[in-house]
């Protein structure tokens, strides 16, 4: 589980220099881009955020209810 204060200060890595990118916890284990435009999506594996561009890039054309829990340990 990712703690209260993290969460806070993480952002969407591709977002972030342009926009706010601010992330919302879903099913505990996947941090969602707020931003419209956006779509990526981050797991969460071993209770550690994999915020690599790349990463969330492959899960931007899945739909948030349609994520894998838990993700797939690629």
């Amino acid at each position: 589980m990712i703690a209260p204060d993290l969460l806070e200060i993480l952002r969407c890595p591709s977002c972030v220099q342009t926009k706010e990118g601010l992330l919302t916890l879903v099913k505990d284990t996947w941090l969602v881009c707020q931003e419209s435009d956006c779509g990526r999506k981050y797991p969460i594996r071993d209770d550690i955020p994999v915020m690599l561009i790349e990463e969330g890039d492959r899960w931007v054309k899945t739909r948030v209810e349609d994520l894998p829990v838990p993700p797939p340990g690629d």
